[in-house]
């Protein structure tokens, strides 16, 4: 007899909301309405990435956010001494630490943990002391992947950003590569006592095979979701991922 895989869990980024909301200045679309909507819709928590540029996500939204959720919060942000003090403030269910560059559109790649274990080993200690689970955003690289481990992180979140635009671009050999040194690295993560997650351009088209991952116990999508919004409503849209995603674990 066969049996469901574990609930994958859905975090939905609303980094994009607030991007709409900036390009204009004004105070809609608000966030933190689109937190409570997805909430309703089905996310199991919500992730915000607090930059250091403040281009979308803005230290208000994550006060809001703080007060307003009824589902775990996912903060995402650089490893720097703002962010800390921001994060031990708040204290939220989550931190994930991912790499920051201010001419980038998006974040481009996983974080080198394997370069800097020790600044990261004491940088992560108090975010653990204060009870959040800390989560890494790393490649599927095993280096990077043992020294998450090594430091003391909770989760490693695996950067699906390549996979995805290999599909995109129809590299499908490369892309099933790709995709194969992603289900390696869950395999890897999960064997070191990791809590495994992924994320980054996760689409309609490209989440079910992530989503089988036996591994993967959440996956983070934001920027498809809320363009998908436009067309379908922001309810619908989410209920989608979430059809797709309970599909992908049922046998």
């Amino acid at each position: 007899m066969t049996h469901p895989r574990p609930h994958l869990r859905l975090g939905v980024n609303i980094d994009h909301v607030a991007t709409v909301r900036n390009a204009r200045g004004s105070a809609y679309p608000d966030p933190v309405r689109a937190a409570k909507l997805a909430e309703k819709a089905g996310a199991d928590g919500i992730t915000a990435h607090l930059r250091e540029d403040r281009r979308h996500i803005v230290d208000a939204d994550i006060d809001r956010l703080m007060a307003a959720l009824t589902t775990p919060l996912n903060f995402e942000m650089a490893a720097t001494p703002e962010m800390q003090a921001i994060a031990l403030r708040h204290r939220p269910h989550a931190v994930c630490i991912v790499p920051e560059k201010r001419e980038e559109r998006t974040t481009e790649g996983g974080l080198d943990v394997a370069s800097d274990i020790v600044r990261l080993t004491d940088y992560i200690a108090p975010l653990r002391e204060a009870g959040c689970r800390v989560s890494m955003f790393i490649g599927h690289d095993p280096r990077q992947i043992e020294a998450s481990a090594k430091i003391g992180a909770a989760v490693v979140e695996l950067h699906t950003g390549h996979y995805c635009d290999l599909h995109a671009e129809g590299r499908f050999a490369e892309r099933d590569a790709e995709l194969a040194a992603l289900a390696q690295g869950a395999r890897l993560a999960h064997s070191l006592g990791l809590e495994v997650h992924a994320g980054h351009g996760l689409t309609y088209d490209t989440v079910t095979p992530v989503a089988s991952f036996p591994e993967v116990m959440e996956l983070n999508i934001g920027h498809f979701l809320i363009g998908e919004a436009i067309f379908a409503g922001l309810g619908a849209a989410i209920a989608e991922m979430r059809r797709r995603m309970d599909a992908a674990r049922t046998p």
